[in-house]
């Protein structure tokens, strides 16, 4: 079985940090989204992935390199344009060669992975499985209808949906997808869509099946969904301390301090991952903060957000909370004194606090 990773949207909804970076290298507690899907496939069993790219490819390839680090071979695979996930499963099909695969999306988390997923695919032998959970905001997704336990209508985005299930960015496929995505045609949105190319297959009788999502998931397309993942991963954590700290520096909870880490006179409240040869000087750590390497904090207190590397904070005064700092940025406080700020900062900025 093969796999086939989508990393090549444009990010829309994360600028401006993703007009310098691709949405699906933003980091969730220290490592790039991506990389999770990468993981997941690989303890699944599958180690030949495409990674479809697009203007990011640059970033991607050198982020990820050839798969060796993860014991997997990579090839990448261009899509000209993001025309929709049907149409990234037909530019992937000299990789795929009618092989079964495994769709995956380079911005999605599945904190259960997919190694039972992929297990019950290869046990029942459908056309397709099709991952599913409910959500609250079923119209901003792909929904699934079922009967009886079955599948019988996608629709993308609908207007008024007829459930609230919403299509989990994985997908298993046999070689009947590619006959699927080469029979429709592009929808309103000028895209050829993946719940189309389900839709073709239920109504040529083919077996697709629904499988129900325990744990979480998250889309991290958002700044919050982001910050969620954030929270959940770090949930997770264990006290892993290789930097320094010095007497008067306060540690509490689960927190990780990578080597060169240097913390003079601050108060960390896990969980907390701070990323190697990065500086806090009197400051305030608060809980479901990851913060990257090569960052200096000073004088400031941070919690529930994430600093990009080799951004630089000082003397902020009031606390930064909810925010996504971007690579390089400097935020200085200037002598006003407000109690809550809240950031979503592209990389390379400057802010000067009033």
């Amino acid at each position: 079985m093969k796999g086939l990773i989508l990393s090549g949207g444009r990010g829309t909804r994360l600028r401006p940090l993703t007009y310098t970076q691709a949405k699906q290298l933003v980091p969730v507690a220290n490592k790039p989204v991506l990389f999770y899907g990468i993981e997941a496939l690989c303890e699944a069993g599958i180690k030949d992935i495409g990674i479809i790219v697009g203007d990011t490819r640059d970033e991607i390839r050198k982020a990820v390199g050839d798969g060796s680090r993860w014991g997997v071979m990579v090839t990448y695979i261009e899509q000209d344009a993001p025309l929709g996930l049907a149409h990234a499963v037909k530019v992937a099909a000299d990789f795929l060669q009618r092989e079964p695969f495994v769709m995956y999306l380079g911005d999605n988390i599945l904190k259960s992975g997919i190694t039972s997923l992929v297990g019950e695919f290869q046990r029942k032998k459908p056309n397709a499985l099709i991952l599913l959970t409910e959500v609250p905001n079923p119209e901003i997704f792909g929904v699934a209808e079922l009967k009886e336990g079955r599948v019988i209508r996608l629709v993308e985005k609908p207007k008024n949906p007829r459930s609230n299930l919403a299509l989990v960015g994985v997908y298993m496929f046999d070689e009947h997808i590619f006959e699927a995505v080469d029979a429709i045609k592009p929808s309103w949105r000028n895209e050829l869509e993946i719940t189309d190319a389900i839709q073709y297959l239920i109504d040529s009788g083919k077996n697709v099946i629904p499988h129900m999502v325990t744990g979480w998931w998250k889309d991290t397309g958002k700044l919050e969904d982001i910050l969620e993942a954030n929270n959940l991963i770090l949930s997770g954590i264990r006290r892993d301390i290789r930097g320094r700290i010095d007497g008067a520096t306060k540690i509490t909870g689960e927190v990780i301090l990578e080597k060169g880490v240097e913390v003079t006179g601050g108060i960390i409240r896990g969980p907390v991952i701070i990323g190697e040869n990065t500086q806090i000087v009197d400051s305030y750590i608060g809980p479901f903060t990851s913060i990257q390497k090569n960052c200096r904090i000073v004088k400031t207190e941070i919690e529930n957000s994430i600093v990009l590397e080799g951004s630089d904070i000082q003397d902020v005064g009031g606390r930064i909370d909810e925010s996504l700092i971007g690579r390089e940025v400097k935020i200085r406080r200037g002598p006003a004194n407000p109690l809550v700020y809240r950031f979503m900062v592209g990389d390379k900025s400057e802010i000067g606090l009033k």
